[in-house]
């Protein structure tokens, strides 16, 4: 399950690379897309917090999952952003998408390390 959490993010980021891009040429990203790539973190999510509950993560599974729900958060503010038909801040772009990455990096250790 660890490894389709991992999955699933890695999918996820290819999505958010397309939506940033969009971002950074000035221009809103398809909302269809957005959706996409906020389900695919939330479904990552869930899978992590299951395997932290059933006791099967390890410090670095819960670090990790520590590390994406703050990145979730502010996914959640960009989508707000969004939804107001408003061009999202590059700086915020930029902080979630470095938050994403460390935490997706810090899941990967724990996928290769178990």
């Amino acid at each position: 399950m660890l490894t389709t959490a991992l999955l699933i993010f890695a999918v996820a980021a290819l999505g958010g690379m397309i939506l940033a891009t969009n971002v950074l040429r000035g221009r809103l990203a398809p909302w269809a897309l957005s959706v996409a790539h906020a389900l695919l973190g939330a479904t990552g999510l869930v899978l992590l917090i299951m395997i932290t509950l059933q006791g099967a993560g390890t410090a670095r599974v819960t670090a990790a999952l520590g590390v994406l729900v703050v990145a979730a958060l502010g996914g959640f503010y960009l989508a707000s952003i969004h939804l107001r038909g408003k061009l999202a801040p590059k700086g915020v772009v930029f902080v979630h998408a470095g938050v994403a990455v460390a935490g997706f990096l810090t899941l990967l250790s724990a996928v290769l390390a178990a």
